[in-house]
């Protein structure tokens, strides 16, 4: 794993990393599970979601698992998650999510009917940019719990903690001088503080 920033399903084992995550970025192959169901109305056929991914699968293209009447689920690919150091604020966000949840980002239905498997993110930030831009279909899916510890992992190994710094008191400067305090004009440091009360005229204002 050193030598290519990939982590596979050996390598994760009970749900905790045996890795150290020193590198920039890391990889883990995800399978992505879609399901198809009935449509609602006669305008929509069929109703695609992405329901589950695998931690370490394997290749593969549209393998169906599973099939109970018309609902049917599939492995439709399996793509690399990408983490990057970059990225950290948006896994924390990912992770923070009840449950935790990577979006698998689809495209609309080709000819056969079926949507294409775009990307898959774990960063809440980048999947809000492709929601944005309106011509996708982003799609949470709960993290198992092995997924969990990898993300949290990495986000563990690169999250860097402010040092409390404590404020220093500035040096008292003897050299600054303010109007009529300290000011050499002003005869006496009293008369910077007389009440106007207790003046006096003196023989020229009389």
């Amino acid at each position: 794993m050193a030598g290519s920033g990939k982590m596979t399903d050996t390598e994760i084992k009970g749900g905790e990393v045996l890795e150290l995550f020193a590198g920039r970025e890391l990889e883990m192959p995800l399978g992505i599970v879609l399901q198809r169901r009935p449509g609602l109305t006669r305008w929509q056929e069929w109703i695609w979601e992405a329901v589950a991914v695998l931690p370490g699968a394997g290749p593969a293209e549209w393998k169906e698992m599973r099939r109970e009447g018309d609902v049917v689920e599939y492995h439709a690919a399996t793509l690399p998650l990408h983490l990057h150091r970059a990225e950290i604020e948006g896994y924390r966000v990912s992770l923070a999510m009840d449950p935790p949840s990577v979006f698998v980002i689809l495209n609309e239905p080709g000819e056969d009917g079926r949507p294409g498997v775009h990307e898959i993110t774990a960063s809440a930030f980048d999947a809000q940019d492709y929601a944005d831009a309106d011509d996708q279909e982003v799609a949470p899916v709960p993290m198992p719990a092995g997924l969990i510890a990898f993300v949290q992992g990495f986000v563990d190994a690169h999250m860097k903690e402010e040092r409390f710094r404590k404020r220093r008191r500035d040096k008292l400067r003897i050299d600054r001088k303010q109007d009529g305090i300290g000011d050499a004009r002003v005869r006496q440091a009293a008369d910077v503080y007389r009440a106007p009360g207790a003046f006096k005229p003196g023989k020229k204002d009389a």
